[in-house]
């Protein structure tokens, strides 16, 4: 099943400049390991201790997927937005 996810402008990098990446999975979780899997460089940037980085918030089709946003079923055709909060100091 393909899944759409939209990165955030401070993964694109990673992507070349890809704003949009076409991936697999039946969740979430999966999806996030096939979209690390096309791009390893993201692993570091989306997961922490091999959980989702608690600076990431994913909306599937718009909707906040949380809490246990890494086990929530996606359907073919769904889109997967990554936001990264931004911090200052």
């Amino acid at each position: 099943m393909t899944v759409e996810i939209s990165l955030h402008k401070t993964h694109r990098r990673h992507t070349d400049n890809k704003e949009v990446v076409e991936v697999e999975g039946n969740t979430v979780g999966e999806c996030l390991r096939d979209l690390v899997k096309k791009y390893p460089p993201l692993d570091k940037e989306i997961f922490k201790n091999k959980r989702l980085n608690t600076l990431i918030e994913v909306y599937i089709n718009g909707a906040s997927a949380y809490p246990d946003e890494l086990a929530r079923p996606v359907r073919d055709g769904d889109k997967i937005s990554l936001v990264y909060m931004l911090s200052s100091g």
